[in-house]
């Protein structure tokens, strides 16, 4: 096995999870916040956003490694996906294949992505709605929640942060609501 085919496998957790236990122990030292919506309050912040709102009005060039983080974040996923990704398909158990045909998905576990929801096709009016109105929940939450889930579950839990176990906490019941409660009846649509 040469190693671009060690790299594309994935990365099993006892690499992975100490590689982010060192990103934070950095973070930490070094007194900066990590989070992906702390990124897009200083985008908006560097955009002028301060003459609209008080939130952002700070020193954003004091965040510019915020900005780098995010562009990186951007082009790793990028490069990992146009490079290292020779196989896409997820192995699912038979009853989840068969719940997700029943709720429209003709076929669940061919990739991550099903194109019923994120393909081309899904790009109608409602598609578009769902997104808009998703995004703006998500955006709404994170500000709520004073963090996004990298935000809270990364850097808020290794520091700690109760509000931070709290937030997570809320994230997976609202996962779990949205997956078996809310997304059987508006998948349809």
């Amino acid at each position: 096995m040469n190693i671009i085919e060690i790299i594309q496998q994935p990365w099993p957790w006892y690499v992975v999870g100490p590689i982010i236990a060192l990103v934070m122990f950095f973070l930490l030292w070094f007194g900066r916040e990590f989070g992906m919506s702390a990124s897009l309050r200083t985008m908006c912040a560097a955009g002028g956003g301060g003459k609209y709102s008080d939130f952002f009005q700070f020193d954003w060039r004091s965040q510019k490694w915020n900005l780098v983080f995010a562009v990186g974040a951007v082009l790793g996923g990028t490069f990992s996906t146009f490079f290292l990704e020779p196989d896409t398909s997820v192995d699912l158990a038979n009853s989840t294949v068969a719940s997700l045909q029943n709720l429209g998905i003709e076929n669940p576990g061919e990739n991550f992505l099903p194109a019923e929801i994120f393909g081309a096709n899904a790009l109608t009016v409602g598609g578009i709605a769902f997104l808009f109105f998703g995004g703006i929940l998500i955006g709404f939450g994170a500000r709520y929640a004073g963090g996004c889930t990298s935000g809270h579950a990364i850097a808020g839990l290794s520091n700690l942060q109760l509000p931070s176990l709290i937030a997570v906490i809320g994230f997976f019941i609202g996962g779990l609501a949205m997956t078996y409660f809310i997304l059987p009846y508006i998948l349809p649509f």
